[in-house]
């Protein structure tokens, strides 16, 4: 597995190519998880999207990398065609994601993942300017523009995401 700092550099590295403007942001790891990140360090988590690895359950074994904006949830059972092309999916888990991105959870991004894994993004964050993702490891992230992302070979817009249910 690649060291989490040349991961880093090189996710960093295609960060600039998509979007020279791109921001990093260096943050305790400890507040890598979204919800403490932008409590800790003051951001929206509007502008902030959740990268998630998921992967099928039936059939062949297929991922995918899901960016969803913070204040939604990823409707995985509904959409878990589109995503994994599989009647069923499921997260990844954390060592699953490690051994299959080299990048670990809270600092999961759609940039700089292996060629054979498609990127999802909800539709919402694509009407923003700016997001924020991670930027592999737990002490970066980046916010980059939107725009960028499209640049992504392997990226398709979908409206993935759900408001979460309140009781």
């Amino acid at each position: 597995m690649e060291p989490i700092a040349a991961l880093q550099a090189r996710v960093l590295a295609t960060a600039r190519a998509l979007d020279p403007a791109v921001e990093e942001i260096w943050i305790d790891p400890q507040s890598a998880d979204t919800a403490a990140f932008c409590a800790h360090y003051g951001y929206a988590p509007e502008e902030s999207g959740n990268c998630i690895l998921v992967r099928s359950k039936t059939g062949d074994l297929r991922y995918a990398a899901c960016v969803v904006q913070a204040t939604r949830q990823l409707d995985l059972n509904r959409h878990s065609r589109l995503l994994v092309d599989a009647r069923k999916a499921s997260f990844a888990g954390a060592d699953e994601t490690i051994e299959r991105t080299g990048m670990v959870p809270g600092g999961v991004t759609p940039i700089a993942l292996p060629d054979d894994v498609p990127v999802f993004v909800d539709e919402p964050i694509m009407r923003l300017d700016r997001v924020i993702v991670g930027g592999g490891g737990r002490e970066l992230k980046l916010r980059l523009r939107t725009a960028a992302l499209r640049a992504l070979d392997c990226l398709t817009v979908a409206d993935i995401g759900r408001s979460p249910r309140t009781t």
